[in-house]
């Protein structure tokens, strides 16, 4: 397939990827995958050569390789893809195999309880459904009852919702490990379409998972990652992530 950037209009700068529409085919959405890198809800100013290929050509094999009913229509050149438009559903949903990351915090603060080691990087007997909000500026945690409170989707589309991120998972853990990989935890998203049908939707890569070397794997240790968690390291020890923190409380 290809198409021309003139006939596609801006209705989205995300901060990694940028999303168009076509006037002619008001159906359909232009996902340009840019070279830029976030990290704690911030667009770093330094971009990664070569990043925006390699997460269109994740999405578009993980589209084509879960079997799991998307909104992938074609790709176009090295950075962009079409996808059907659909009503997004404002919940990011996030499936966690071991204890890391944001779990790791808020299971050692109290605020949530996990039935297993408070040992970071320890893999949980079962994935967990671990939804947030879907902000612009910070993604919170959410819970299953407030979901449906909050009448964001039915409970039947919610049960749709947790055990198509989990089998989603399971199927990509089984992946990665035929390479040598973990992955740690994993962000999906979902859209409607015009008839009300759930279909996967964005992307899927190495900023939507921790991705973990499974030979080096050890629990209680941080572990080498595969994946912009580098970057998030990096600004913690370097003392940007605290200054962030104390901006943010101004």
């Amino acid at each position: 397939m290809s198409t021309s950037d003139s006939d596609y209009s801006l209705i989205k700068q995300g901060k990694v990827k940028t999303a168009y529409e076509s006037p002619s085919n008001p159906d359909t959405i232009m996902f340009d995958f840019s070279d830029r890198i976030s990290a704690f809800d911030v667009v770093i100013p330094t971009d990664i050569p070569k990043k925006g290929e390699n997460l269109r050509d994740f999405a578009k094999f993980f589209f084509d390789n879960l079997n799991v009913p998307n909104h992938l229509i074609d790709t176009v050149d090295s950075t962009k893809m079409i996808v059907k438009k659909l009503d997004m559903i404002p919940v990011e949903c996030i499936v966690r195999g071991y204890l890391y990351g944001g779990l790791f915090d808020r299971v050692n603060n109290g605020e949530i309880e996990i039935d297993c080691d408070n040992v970071l990087a320890t893999k949980l007997s079962e994935p967990i459904f671990d939804p947030t909000t879907k902000s612009d500026i910070k993604d919170e945690p959410i819970t299953e009852s407030e979901i449906i409170s909050q009448n964001i989707v039915s409970e039947e589309e919610l049960n749709y919702l947790k055990n198509t991120s989990i089998d989603i998972y399971k199927k990509i853990l089984d992946m990665a490990s035929k390479s040598g990989f973990l992955i740690a935890d994993l962000k999906l998203e979902f859209g409607k379409d015009e008839s009300g049908n759930i279909l996967l939707a964005d992307s899927i890569g190495p900023d939507e998972f921790r991705l973990w070397s499974l030979a080096k794997y050890e629990v209680g240790k941080t572990q080498e990652s595969y994946d912009k968690q580098i970057l998030r390291d990096w600004l913690i020890d370097s003392g940007y992530k605290k200054q962030l923190d104390d901006a943010k409380k101004k």
